[in-house]
C-alpha cells in the first residue's frame, strides 16, 4: 500500500495533533486542520499557547494550517486527534470524535482508498463500531471497501519534552494486515523508537 506523495489530514490542532502533523510533515504532504480559526491564525504567526512547538520549528515546517475542511486535498491517511473529555459521571463525551469523524466522512474519496486512523482516547470498540458505520453513514462509502480504518492510542504528555512523538513507541493496529503495515509505515517515519503493530484483529482498540 505504498503510494507516491502520500497526502495526510491530521484533525485537531491540540498538544497532540500538533506535534504529530509537524513531524509527518517532514517525510508526507501534509494539512493540519482545526475548526477553531483563532487556534490556526496563532499557529500560522508563529505562536503555539500549547507550548509543544517553538515558533522556529512552526515557521520551518511544510505542514498546511487551515480551518476549514475544503481547503485539504482529498487524502490517503485522516488521522483523528481530538480530546475525548470525560463528563461529572465520568463518563467519555464522544462529541468531539463525533464532529470530526462526521468532518472526515464528506472528505473521504473512495478511489484512494483512504485509512482513517483515531489515535483520540477512546474506549475498546469505538473505532469499529462507532467511527466506522458513522464514515459510511456521512461518505455512502463502504469501510472495508473503499475506505478502512486504524487505531494508534496516543501516548503523549504535554510538557514532556522527553518523550516527544519522535522519542516514543508507538502502539498501532489495523482493518487488515495490509492496512495495519500502512498505518506502521507512517508512524514509522517519524518516530526515531519501535512501531509495535496489534496483529490480534480488528483495530485493537
Amino acid at each position: 500500500m505504498v503510494k507516491i506523495k502520500i497526502k495526510v489530514v491530521v484533525v485537531g490542532l491540540g498538544y497532540v495533533g500538533l506535534p504529530l502533523a509537524v513531524a509527518l510533515a517532514k517525510s508526507f504532504e501534509c494539512w493540519g486542520l482545526d475548526i477553531d480559526a483563532e487556534r490556526v491564525r496563532e499557529l500560522r504567526a508563529r505562536n503555539d499557547r500549547t507550548g509543544e512547538i517553538d515558533g522556529d520549528r512552526l515557521a520551518a515546517s511544510s505542514v498546511r494550517l487551515v480551518d476549514r475542511a475544503d481547503l485539504c486535498p482529498p487524502a490517503d491517511f485522516y488521522i483523528i486527534t481530538v480530546p475525548t473529555p470525560v463528563d461529572a459521571d465520568n463518563k467519555p463525551d464522544l462529541g468531539p470524535l463525533e464532529a470530526a469523524t462526521r468532518t472526515i466522512g464528506r472528505m473521504l474519496d473512495g478511489a484512494r482508498k483512504p485509512i482513517v486512523v483515531v489515535e483520540s482516547t477512546v474506549y475498546p470498540g469505538v473505532t469499529e463500531e462507532y467511527c466506522a458505520p458513522l464514515l459510511e453513514e456521512v461518505s455512502g462509502l463502504r469501510c472495508g471497501s473503499d475506505f478502512f480504518v486504524g487505531y494508534s492510542p496516543e501516548r503523549i504528555n504535554p510538557g514532556d519534552r522527553e518523550h516527544s512523538i519522535e522519542r516514543i513507541t508507538k502502539v498501532v493496529s489495523g482493518q487488515t494486515p495490509e492496512v495495519l503495515d500502512a498505518v506502521a509505515d507512517l508512524y514509522g517515519a517519524v518516530t526515531s523508537c519501535s512501531v509495535n503493530q496489534d496483529r490480534r484483529g480488528g483495530q485493537g482498540d
